[in-house]
């Protein structure tokens, strides 16, 4: 095998799995009412069984690819995929809430092993600049496309074989991409390793757990507003004192990096508000079945598929603000054709709502990475990385929280109207996603200047 071709299956193996850990991220949506159902299992516990995947993914990530650095990537790669597919029998065997939440909750530690990790491995084989930007546009496009097409994947395995077929499906891909990743990919560790900060990773996994335990259980209780606090309070103390800390908060000084943070949560908050309460919708209210509430987000998919490769394309040539606006206003629009929704919304407004959304998450991603690691040293560029794909995943949490916490306790035939206050926050996102816009670089030499007079 020439040395090209063995580039590009290490490539292909790599996407293989950061596709399993966005499908696992939203193909479990369209899989909760039948969940519930089986289980007996209200909103909330059903919240659960989406966050506490994201939870633990959010939390270790950082952590998970220092470690990799340290130990050997290959190494830690293997291990993710191991604990990701245990997880995943776990998954589909559980008999209750409390299984498959903890069995959720080891699917995210292997997911933080293999998304950066699988990233660095590419990194690392890929050498030449112009095959490794090419390289991590195919990367971002399978990621975004397994976010956008787990709905529709997820409806029709529930379809034929039921929810647990969502899981055991894994099984099969996994194993192939253990022997390949045993023959073709390269053992290779950082020649200076960070230092793995576990006070660090403590609060920060105390902080974000917290937050969405809130959320979800107890909105009203001041306790869980006292600990978040406090937790961040610390955290921030602790982070400040430390040489090499899980997360480099001086990077926040830089306005644009701060505002792809906050980004990179924003837009992933409207996104999964928008495939939970569209799921529990279609299923509960229009009565449809799982591969038919998957279907309905098709053009969801198309639109991010589509729009991903061509937002990289104008970042490229005019920088990250012109796309993030895009991003921003089809946001917008997905939330607000949506704020009227009742029992008989005719299919065609869901299906424009859909379109828009997954332009809007189509369009964000590439400005938003772009904006975080542009400009950076390769000392700092994988913490900034690290970081958006934090926030993505935390974005992701905290919108099942809110989404979950608007419809919990609604019936069938109340859910409609208590969707609305949903459907104005995706608006408010896509206006803030016009703000964020407003803080990127203009272009490409902005943002070089911009790194030089603050880096």
């Amino acid at each position: 095998m020439s040395e090209k071709k063995r580039r590009r299956l290490v490539l292909a193996i790599c996407c293989t799995s950061i596709f399993l850990v966005g499908l696992d991220t939203t193909a479990v949506n369209v899989a909760l009412p039948s969940i519930g159902q089986e289980l007996r299992l209200g909103v909330r516990e059903l919240e659960w069984v989406v966050d506490a995947y994201t939870l633990v993914l959010a939390g270790l990530l950082i952590t998970s690819g220092a470690l990799a650095d340290r130990v050997g990537r290959r190494r830690v790669f293997r291990i993710g995929l191991v604990l990701f597919a245990a997880g995943s029998v776990g998954c589909a065997v559980a008999p209750g809430l409390e299984v498959l939440v903890a069995a959720r909750a080891l699917q995210g530690v292997g997911g933080s092993m293999l998304s950066p990790v699988a990233l660095a491995i590419v990194v690392g084989v890929i050498t030449d600049p112009r095959e490794r930007a090419q390289a991590i546009g195919v990367w971002a496009a399978v990621f975004g496309l397994s976010m956008a097409a787990g709905p529709v994947l997820g409806g029709a395995l529930i379809a034929g074989s039921g929810w647990r077929a969502v899981f055991w499906i894994n099984l099969p891909i996994i194993a192939i991409v253990l022997v390949l990743s045993a023959v073709y990919v390269p053992e290779s560790r950082s020649p200076r390793p960070r230092r793995l900060d576990l006070p660090g990773q403590v609060l920060l996994s105390i902080l974000v757990a917290t937050t969405v335990a809130v959320l979800i259980e107890a909105p009203r209780e001041g306790w869980g507003y006292v600990v978040i606090a406090v937790a961040a309070l610390a955290f921030v103390r602790v982070e400040a004192c430390r040489d090499e800390p899980l997360m480099e908060l001086g990077l926040f000084r830089r306005l644009p990096f701060a505002a792809a943070v906050c980004g990179a949560v924003v837009i992933f908050v409207a996104f999964s508000v928008t495939l939970l309460l569209g799921t529990l919708y279609l299923q509960q209210v229009r009565g449809l079945s799982p591969i038919a509430a998957g279907a309905f987000t098709l053009p969801m998919a198309v639109a991010a598929t589509v729009c991903a490769p061509l937002s990289g394309y104008l970042v490229g040539r005019v920088g990250p603000r012109l796309p993030l606006r895009l991003a921003g206003v089809c946001t917008a629009i997905a939330g607000a054709l949506l704020v009227g929704l009742d029992d008989r919304t005719a299919p065609a407004v869901l299906l424009t709502a859909y379109l828009f959304a997954g332009m809007g998450v189509g369009f964000a991603n590439a400005p938003i990475t772009n904006t975080a690691v542009g400009g950076l040293p390769p000392a700092r560029s994988g913490v900034a990385g690290g970081i958006a794909s934090t926030a993505r995943q935390i974005g992701t949490a905290l919108g099942v929280a809110l989404a979950g916490g608007l419809v919990a306790g609604s019936g069938a035939g109340g859910l409609a109207a208590a969707t609305r206050p949903g459907w104005m926050l995706v608006a408010a996102c896509g206006a803030v996603l016009l703000l964020v816009a407003q803080a990127s670089p203009v272009n490409r030499v902005e943002s070089r200047r911009h790194a030089a007079t603050t880096g």
